[in-house]
């Protein structure tokens, strides 16, 4: 790649808000047809980097160059412009308007100046082929799973034709089958030399899709890698500035009695039909399988915030088959939901608002809120979870990781008897996740029966004293821990 002219270049970028420097005077090349790894921590400045080169923001000082020429977009539209896409972590679709619209909002296909409304769907429906998404570009996106979402955002790019991508975490919402028809898009697009900027911390893919590898640390670029086929070891020690132990956590023995029992459960959807497990006090019960396998929607069930259609619930021996979410964790049994931005907190309100909205009993007196409680149970909680915030900060401001936290930290402050975690490491770094693991298995150490829902396979296999595998809404199968591996996972998951 070095023998070609890089498509963009940036030297010297600095970024401060305010007395804090942000980002600390970066140099990258980006060459036609490869394939750079963007790697860190959350709060490394790999998102601030992306908004500089897209236009989002500003840089403070250095420059950058553009097909050999000076490159500084006052906004997003003037990147988009100049052939530069980006796709972001945090899905960005407008839920009432249909699947072709969003692809082309701000962009609309135009004859006799009238939106050509079937030139705008052949394209959006080309585009959702491209990744194997079978869908009717007509449909409203309200009401599609994140990982359908996250599909469209990327069909979207697809079509801006541009030279050079931007993807930050575009497999976070995944299944395996779709994140290899991303890689082979990508692949094409190599081929036509598109140069791309790769972000994701499920560093497993990183060996399959890069070509190299800049890693970031606290806003500075502190390692480059010329190749992708870097061990994920080295990968992480680079990007946490330390030597790592293990990966997982060890984990304990489940204990005897069951705790949560689920009997032939169906949908009113058809979503999932005839599921039936149980889970004991202390276990970690993994579930896996495919985008649009039922996952989700069998443990939105599960904890009342889906209707069931058939079967039952049983908790500590007795039937609760809840009805509604509160019913649910009046019985003992909380879910943290895979979008925790949209269905987990309130990020306009404070990391203490939060706390105490799933936790009223305890902060309020007499009926009323009382602020030295409210302030005391947040104190108290920020410390034992490990969140870096102040109680009365946005909850919008923190990083993925300590959001994440605060909605653990929001109904693990119960007592539960049974917490179901789904995708509770999506958009994470590696620091964070490590802290995540460690709160799941320190609940099952306290006997909590645990449900880990991932499209992230090395995840629910490290975590997981068994993992019931589901494939087209139906169960697959169930595996020990000790019969576990990649290759029976996905057998089950595409049988």
């Amino acid at each position: 790649m070095a023998t070609t002219a890089p498509l963009l270049s940036l030297r010297g970028i600095r970024k401060s808000y305010g007395p804090i420097e942000v980002l600390h005077g970066i140099d990258l090349d980006i060459h036609p047809g490869e394939v750079v790894a963007l790697l860190g921590e959350n709060g490394a400045g790999k998102s601030t980097v992306s908004n500089v080169i897209s236009g989002t923001v500003q840089p403070s000082s250095g420059s950058m160059t553009w097909l050999g020429a000076a490159y500084a977009p006052a906004n997003p539209r003037a990147a988009m412009d100049a052939g530069l896409g980006m796709i972001h972590q945090e899905l960005k679709l407008l839920p009432k308007l249909t699947i072709a619209e969003n692809i082309f909002v701000g962009r609309y296909p135009m004859r006799g100046g009238r939106l050509d409304r079937k030139l705008m769907e052949e394209r959006a429906q080309a585009g959702l082929q491209r990744l194997g998404l079978e869908i009717s570009p007509r449909r409203m996106v309200e009401g599609l799973s994140t990982g359908r979402q996250q599909l469209i955002e990327i069909a979207k790019a697809l079509t801006l034709n541009a030279r050079l991508l931007i993807l930050d975490e575009p497999t976070a919402a995944l299944g395996g089958e779709e994140t290899q028809l991303l890689f082979r898009q990508i692949e094409r697009l190599k081929a036509d030399g598109v140069g791309i900027i790769y972000i994701s911390h499920r560093l497993e893919e990183i060996r399959q899709i890069a070509d190299r590898i800049v890693v970031m640390r606290d806003g500075a670029k502190v390692q480059e890698f010329a190749s992708g086929d870097v061990p994920i070891r080295t990968i992480v020690e680079s990007m946490v500035g330390r030597s790592l132990d293990r990966m997982f956590p060890v984990l304990p023995p489940p204990g005897e009695k069951v705790a949560l029992e689920v009997q032939n459960l169906a949908s009113t959807t058809g979503a999932f039909r005839n599921v039936s497990f149980t889970v004991h006090e202390g276990e970690v019960f993994g579930i896996a399988g495919l985008m649009g396998a039922g996952r989700t929607e069998l443990v939105r069930a599960i904890a009342g915030a889906d209707p069931i259609g058939a079967g039952e619930v049983w908790l500590d021996g007795r039937v609760i088959t809840p009805r509604s979410p509160a019913e649910a964790i009046r019985a003992g049994l909380v879910l943290v939901p895979e979008d925790r931005k949209l269905q987990g907190l309130v990020l306009d309100h404070s990391i203490g608002e939060n706390l105490g909205y799933s936790n009223l009993e305890t902060v309020t007196r007499s009926g009323w809120v009382s602020g030295k409680r409210l302030k005391s149970f947040a104190e108290e909680s920020i410390a034992r979870f490990g969140i870096k915030g102040r109680a009365r900060q946005r909850a919008g401001e923190l990083s993925g990781g300590n959001q994440q936290k605060v909605v653990l930290a929001k109904w693990l402050a119960r007592g539960p008897r049974v917490v179901i975690l789904d995708e509770p490491t999506r958009g994470i770094d590696v620091g964070a996740r490590s802290s995540i693991y460690d709160l799941i298995i320190g609940l099952a150490r306290e006997g909590v029966a645990v449900i880990v829902v991932s499209s992230d396979l090395e995840e629910v296999l490290g975590v997981s004293n068994r993992i019931m595998v589901m494939a087209q809404g139906r169960q697959a199968g169930i595996l020990d821990r000790k019969d576990a591996n990649d290759v029976s996972v996905i057998e089950l998951a595409t049988s």
